[in-house]
């Protein structure tokens, strides 16, 4: 059931400097995020783990980081309904800022595990908010530009991560990326908070009640596929690519592959991606058909990973970007989630749906390894089985999505 409120113009406040602080928010949240997972290997064998152990240490950090994601967006998203967008914002921006720097003095997997939950708990929470800031401010034709300019700002964090783990030592890394979200900080004085959100908090009505989400069917559901069309995005982030070192050896890849430059690559083509389908959604003035272009391009990209052999490394890594464009649909799916749900429960959906993609990882990758383990499945098969079950999930969830191009957002649920 929504409340349809009596429209205001909330867009008399110029978004500009909300739009750049979500942006670059994002940008310092995808490069902490992608920065383990390009450091894994050279930071696990300094503290001396290598082959198989360093592999089986590797996933569980990385299934610790995605379990924070998945608190972390349930405490934030909650928060950005009762408190603000923007305390959302930069608090989150602050907690893993912090957690990142002490990423940079750990000697051991369980200090490594500790801070890597924290960051995750912390990360959860800047998108979602920025995201959820950003289309309250803008007006409805021109929110899809908004959400494209941050998902090419943002993303384009991976590709620096590369580099500067190149360039410098893992430790070094970390303490780039505390650094770059703590100069973030600066810029809080300068970003409005949400009109839509100063109504909806004084009119006394229940805000960010996130089990609201599961006591009406339909909006259950709803939900559910909000979170299930994502499902592609980080199967391919979280294992085709954190894992390409052991995909490449399998695919007998000519020479020996760099997870660094694979996500480097993967996340260029998400730029590219992310811009078109945001500028494409602007033109056919629709999400979910865009959103299908992109997911029929996915599995086009995910079959040429998986069954292309014996591949020189360059032709590798373009098929690593030309997956990553296939899947720039992330910032629009998101997009796609804001619209749905009214003012007074939207930060929650739009900051735990990104996180609790994220954090699918921790049962697909499970699955995988089951496949593996039970099933005697070669990595070969047992990623194409979960790259089956991810897409047609995906494919299932669109199917019965609404489409939200130009929707009013200033409707409460009840």
């Amino acid at each position: 059931m929504k409340t349809i409120v009596t429209q205001r113009n909330f867009t008399n406040v110029l978004p500009i400097a909300a739009i750049l602080v979500a942006s670059m928010g994002y940008f310092v949240d995808i490069y902490d995020l992608l920065l383990f997972s390009i450091v894994r290997l050279p930071s696990l064998k300094s503290l001396g783990l290598t082959g198989a152990q360093a592999t089986e240490s590797g996933i569980f950090l990385l299934n610790i980081q995605m379990a924070g994601l998945i608190i972390g967006g349930i405490f934030w998203g909650v928060l950005g309904d009762k408190k603000g967008r923007i305390t959302v914002l930069f608090g989150s921006i602050l907690l893993y800022s912090l957690a990142n720097i002490a990423n940079g003095f750990v000697h051991s997997v369980e200090s490594y595990a500790l801070f890597r939950f924290i960051a995750g708990f912390g990360l959860a929470g800047e998108l979602g908010a920025g995201v959820t800031l950003v289309v309250e401010l803008m007006p409805k034709d021109k929110r899809g530009y908004a959400t494209t300019i941050i998902a090419g700002v943002g993303i384009s964090g991976a590709v620096v991560a590369h580099f500067v783990a190149h360039y410098f030592d893992w430790r070094n890394a970390f303490f780039t990326g505390g650094a770059l979200g703590l100069c973030l900080l600066l810029l809080r004085l300068s970003v409005a908070e949400s009109g839509m959100f100063h109504e909806v908090k004084t009119s006394g009505q229940k805000r960010g009640d996130f089990f609201s989400l599961f006591s009406n069917t339909k909006q259950f559901f709803k939900y559910l596929n909000c979170i299930l069309i994502g499902l592609p995005l980080w199967f391919g982030v979280g294992i085709l690519i954190t894992l390409s070192p052991e995909f490449g050896k399998v695919l007998g890849v000519k020479g020996q592959v760099n997870a660094g430059v694979a996500i480097a690559c993967c996340y260029g083509g998400t730029v590219v991606g992310d811009v078109f389908s945001g500028l494409i959604s602007q033109y056919l003035k629709s999400r979910v058909k865009v959103v299908y272009i992109f997911l029929s391009l996915t599995v086009i990209a995910i079959a040429a990973y998986l069954f292309l052999n014996d591949l020189t490394l360059f032709q590798f890594y373009s098929v690593c970007t030309f997956f990553e464009f296939s899947a720039g649909y992330w910032v629009l799916f998101l997009t796609i989630a804001a619209e749905q749900f009214g003012t007074n429960i939207r930060a929650t959906v739009t900051t735990t749906v990104p996180n609790f993609v994220r954090g699918a990882v921790i049962p697909l990758s499970l699955l995988l390894q089951y496949l593996r383990k039970w099933f005697d499945f070669s990595l070969i098969y047992a990623g194409g089985m979960v790259a089956v079950f991810a897409l047609t999930i995906a494919f299932l969830a669109l199917s019965r999505t609404k489409e939200t191009f130009s929707v009013d957002l200033n409707f409460r649920e009840e």
